[in-house]
């Protein structure tokens, strides 16, 4: 099942609409009759929701200042300046890494960490399924095979019982997508990554501050990448992260981030291959300007959403998504699994519909991406057909049929967007009971639907 909109469309479109349920909101009419309230609103009634949302990306005037004090200054290249290790030396303090570098991107910092991990042309990479279209692409760019463990419906993360089965002897890496912020079972994963002699490079690109039985993502495999993209927790347009518990790791990936550079700038010569994966200095003084602002707001979401998971288990029909054992999600997207028997049948894309009209926007986010053709591409290319026999890229094709737990949660997993867990006590209420309403009209929804 297609999803709705891409998930940065989706992300987009609800902070956007959050003006438009607040012009809405603030028009209506004072009271309301019992019936019209009770009634769906997209069968006549009014919305449970009228408040909008927080806007997102957010910003702040008094951040101004030391933005166009950077600009003035004329010094806005990585090594012009000192803002990019300011931002360095405090995101690593944050995770408590050994060690950060600051990137153009999240994907970047993904073919950084793959390059660093000697993962080349030829290898194959185990990977999630489930994820924003970045983590196949990092992979397919250093010619390697991304290969899919499958999705645990539980979790939507990387189900560890199926890494194995995908392990051959071209296997160079294993690549846990920590998803919406919610935390991969890492010590399964890294005690297979330690019997096959693999590395792990989390792609922890939507897990800012995300917690595993006491250590951030980021800082429990070899290498941790992160985004700062626009809809990010801590967003600067572009940007990403290298995080590790190896200076020596994070070093390799400086030099090959810098054109081959050693971490020291010197520009004597360029002894090992590289390219220009560099953040700009006004990039990092905006990311300096939010740290603090990250931590406060991320506790916001997890109390939310932990009365949302509290109260959601209590329909028929939703079930909040399992976290490993100790471990703290940081919801870049708040998802539940829905059940279509328990709403009469009423399509995920029909009760995202009504939600929506009730001033919650949620929606399906990741769908079978495997099926786009943009694998299809990969595999029928000249490099591929030299790196592959064909028996093996036949074989990787078809496996996508097995992928029977992605193909589950793609289709029935709803999410919402992080800025609504900026709400207070009162908007989490109305989430459930619109949630509530359309489960009550579902049958009617359906047939309308229809």
């Amino acid at each position: 099942m297609k999803q709705l909109l891409p998930r940065r469309t989706f992300i987009r479109t609800a902070a956007a609409g959050s003006v438009a349920l607040t012009w809405f909101g603030a028009r209506r009419a004072p009271t309301a009759y019992a019936a019209e309230a009770d009634k769906p609103a997209l069968l006549g009634g009014t919305p449970v929701h009228h408040g909008g949302w927080a806007p997102w990306p957010q910003w702040r005037v008094e951040w101004e200042p030391k933005i166009v004090d950077v600009y003035r200054s004329r010094k806005w290249f990585r090594r012009s300046d000192a803002h990019v290790f300011q931002f360095e030396k405090a995101y690593a303090e944050l995770l408590g890494a050994k060690k950060c570098l600051a990137t153009a991107s999240g994907t970047t910092s993904l073919i950084v960490s793959l390059h660093v991990m000697d993962v080349d042309a030829g290898d194959e990479v185990i990977v999630s399924p489930y994820t924003f279209i970045a983590t196949y692409n990092a992979i397919l760019t250093a010619k390697a095979l991304p290969v899919f463990a499958d999705t645990d419906p539980a979790t939507l993360t990387m189900e560890p019982a199926t890494i194995e089965s995908r392990i051959t002897e071209r296997t160079r890496a294993i690549m846990p997508v920590h998803i919406f912020g919610m935390p991969c079972d890492m010590d399964a994963i890294n005690a297979i990554a330690k019997k096959h002699k693999l590395a792990v490079i989390e792609d922890a690109c939507q897990a800012w501050l995300a917690e595993y039985k006491g250590r951030k993502c980021g800082t429990i495999g070899d290498l941790g990448c992160f985004s700062f993209q626009e809809s990010k927790h801590i967003p600067s347009g572009e940007g990403g992260a290298i995080t590790g518990m190896s200076e020596e790791l994070v070093d390799r990936c400086n030099a090959f981030h810098d054109c081959g550079r050693l971490p020291s700038g010197s520009n004597a010569g360029f002894s090992t291959r590289g390219n220009n994966y560099r953040m700009t200095q006004a990039q990092a003084v905006l990311l300096l300007e939010q740290v603090d602002k990250l931590v406060k707001e991320t506790e916001l979401r997890r109390a939310n959403a932990d009365y949302l998971s509290a109260n959601l288990g209590k329909i028929q029909g939703l079930t909040p998504v399992r976290l490993p054992d100790n471990s703290r999600a940081v919801w870049h997207l708040y998802p539940y699994r829905y059940d279509a028997s328990q709403f009469s049948g009423l399509p995920l894309n029909k009760f995202a519909r009504a939600m929506s009209a009730e001033g919650i926007p949620c929606g399906g986010v990741y769908h079978e991406q495997y099926n786009d053709g943009l694998l299809d591409e990969a595999v029928a290319s000249r490099g591929f057909k030299r790196l592959w026999s064909a028996e093996r890229l036949k074989a990787y094709r078809d496996s996508f049929r097995e992928l029977k737990g992605n193909k589950q949660v793609c289709e029935t997993t709803v999410a919402m967007t992080q800025n609504m867990l900026l709400g207070d006590r009162s908007d989490m209420d109305h989430v459930l009971e619109a949630i509530r309403k359309v489960q009550i009209h579902s049958d009617a929804l359906a047939k309308r639907a229809a």
